[in-house]
């Protein structure tokens, strides 16, 4: 008897758990989990539960992603039709079909494309670039500002309208969106628009097999529930998708963080991909070994805050230390003692192929400790090529969008960037019309533009987005019309500051990485030199070595010596000397594109 309570009482606190597991496991559905209601049946029932359904650890959030994931049995399971399938669902009687993804966004958003098929890959999906033809269409979407946004509300009712006129006798079209506007409105997508059949989160990708299972079962499936863990450190991207890369196979992104913890007060991110978390650093190292064997040539590493990475999975990294950053910077939170930093982990990755570029972003500049940069001065392959976001000009707006830093310590790290790497190349993000600007404040960005010299700019209009800082805080009172012509003041400084220090280069070498053939040209090829600017040269045969009489084609993953001829607020212009290569040219040509003088285009928009 005494054993038969005991069964009723773990039965009790598991009848308990199960709403909250629910809730934690995170996939939103219109039916319910349904319990047996006899509590001698429950209890025999249960017997078997223990034995082969979930562990403590399956219940506890955020448990480890190498851990089992929750299984319910179909006695735990309303037999009309299923809410919450279990793990195996999406093989047997589901179906897969073809997918298409669209991808729009920033660049952290074609990474979690290529993490997203390679989980979707496994489990039988195929991949078509023809909407008209697939069974599946998913949207990695951006929630940066609102024009982002009104693209994809636009593409939706466009997918909702083809969906509608397919033929009865074909596979019902499933629409789903993935990334940060899942993330961020939810309930408009699912419940006031029903535009949608699957929302996924960007920290939800694993379930998409078993989201997809629910929605063929012709009811709406959601998770977009943050992890404070999730980094995907056990999926191998798949890369090299045309749909959504921009380069050549080439050039890769490796996710090293995700998230955000630096809470500027304009911006949605730590709402949508949550707080900051690293990837181990063995399971980087083994990505990076695996591209440079398939002959990738550049790899980009990848996070909000790329530079704040800290890893932490292994106790030999753990220190009492904390990051150092920047002079004349701070943080809105208590800095974290221990781990591998970037510094360590950039080392690291230099060290697998001389002959392999290696670029990051995007960083913030408060975390750019002089062991950074000497690092980056050292290794031929690490770009001389740093992004430094500044998002104005003034101190009193900087301080409003909490950035931690004044327009006098910005150009002070600004002096000792330039005085440790000479030549570098620095490229910035800048927001104009941010809640208070004056004119004065306008003036002033302006002005360092003019004074810093970047090489790319990304300038956009400020958007308010809810849930941040500034939407509760502050007013966003600069007129639209203000804000545009703000914008296209600072695009004219950009492409002014570019046309000059490009025209520099004129008469000089630069080593440029081949990407592939110009989109204006078919007779052209084009790549990237160490600044990443565009390099635009005739294709041509040339000799293997500048003393060379045999000659050979030039093909993309190809490094070429490139003699500047012409220049523009865009890109650079010349024609191909010799065939090379990374380390060759270090010694070769020791400034081969450390000029210190390169612009480029200005990426701008509203």
């Amino acid at each position: 008897m005494r054993n038969t309570n005991r069964l009723r009482s773990i039965f009790l606190t598991f009848e308990q758990w199960l709403p909250r597991w629910s809730l934690q496991h995170r996939l939103c559905c219109s039916k319910p989990v349904s319990v047996h209601s006899n509590e001698e049946s429950r209890a025999e029932k249960f017997k078997t539960q223990i034995a082969t359904g979930p562990r403590f650890h399956d219940f506890v959030k955020g448990a480890s992603i190498n851990k089992l994931q929750p299984v319910i049995t179909d006695d735990l399971i309303d037999t009309d039709k299923h809410a919450y399938l279990p793990e195996d669902s999406e093989s047997g009687n589901s179906r897969t079909g073809l997918l298409c993804f669209e991808t729009y966004g920033c660049q952290m958003n074609v990474n979690d494309t290529e993490i997203a098929w390679s989980i979707l890959q496994k489990k039988g999906y195929q991949r078509t670039s023809d909407v008209a033809e697939a069974d599946v269409v998913l949207l990695v979407t951006c929630s940066i500002r609102e024009k982002a946004e009104q693209t994809i509300w636009n593409r939706l009712r466009q997918l909702t309208a083809m969906k509608k006129r397919r033929l009865k006798t074909r596979v019902p079209m499933k629409i789903g969106v993935l990334g940060c506007m899942a993330e961020r409105l939810k309930s408009e997508l699912l419940e006031r628009e029903k535009l949608l059949d699957v929302l996924a989160g960007p920290d939800a990708y694993r379930d998409l097999p078993r989201l997809l299972s629910v929605a063929h079962g012709g009811q709406q499936a959601s998770n977009v529930l943050l992890s404070l863990e999730e980094t995907y450190a056990d999926v191998m991207p798949v890369h090299h998708s045309p749909q959504v890369f921009i380069r050549q196979v080439e050039c890769t992104l490796v996710s090293i963080m995700r998230g955000c913890d630096n809470m500027c007060s304009y911006c949605i991110v730590p709402f949508t991909r949550g707080r900051e978390r690293s990837r181990p650093v063995s399971s980087i190292l083994e990505e990076v070994h695996i591209l440079s064997e398939q002959g990738v040539k550049e790899v980009t590493l990848l996070g909000q805050n790329v530079n704040s990475y800290r890893d932490t999975s292994e106790e030999q990294f753990c220190s009492s230390e904390p990051g150092q950053l920047s002079r004349g910077f701070r943080t809105v939170y208590r800095a974290r003692p221990g781990g591998l930093r970037f510094a360590d982990l950039l080392d690291r990755v230099s060290l697998i192929d001389p002959d392999m570029r290696i670029r990051f972003t995007s960083p913030h500049p408060k975390d750019f400790p002089d062991e950074v940069l000497q690092l980056i001065k050292e290794r031929a392959n690490i770009c001389k090529q740093i992004h430094l976001p500044a998002q104005s000009g003034s101190s009193t707006v900087l301080q409003a969008m909490r950035r931690g830093y004044s327009r006098e310590a910005y150009l002070e790290l600004v002096d000792n960037i330039k005085r440790i790497i000479p030549g570098v190349s620095l490229s910035s993000d800048f927001i104009s019309g941010f809640c208070g600007e004056t004119e004065e404040d306008h003036l002033q960005t302006l002005s360092l533009i003019r004074e810093v010299r970047y090489n790319v700019g990304f300038l956009f209009a400020y958007s308010m987005r809810k849930k941040t800082h500034a939407f509760h805080r502050l007013q966003d009172d600069v007129p639209a019309e203000v804000k545009q012509r703000r914008l296209e003041e600072l695009i004219c400084m950009f492409r002014e500051e570019a046309t000059k220090v490009n025209s520099a280069l004129i008469g000089r070498t630069q080593l440029v990485l081949v990407e592939g053939e110009s989109k204006r040209s078919a007779q052209d090829l084009c790549g990237r030199n160490d600044g990443n600017v565009k390099v635009i040269f005739p294709r041509q045969e040339v000799a293997g070595q500048p003393t060379d009489t045999h000659t050979s084609p030039i093909n993309p993953g190809d490094y070429v010596l490139i003699k500047i001829e012409s220049a523009n607020s865009q890109s650079l212009r010349g024609h191909a000397l010799s065939h090379t290569s990374l380390s060759d040219s270090a010694t070769r040509l020791p400034d081969h594109c450390h000029d210190g003088q390169l612009a480029s285009v200005a990426r701008y928009g509203v």
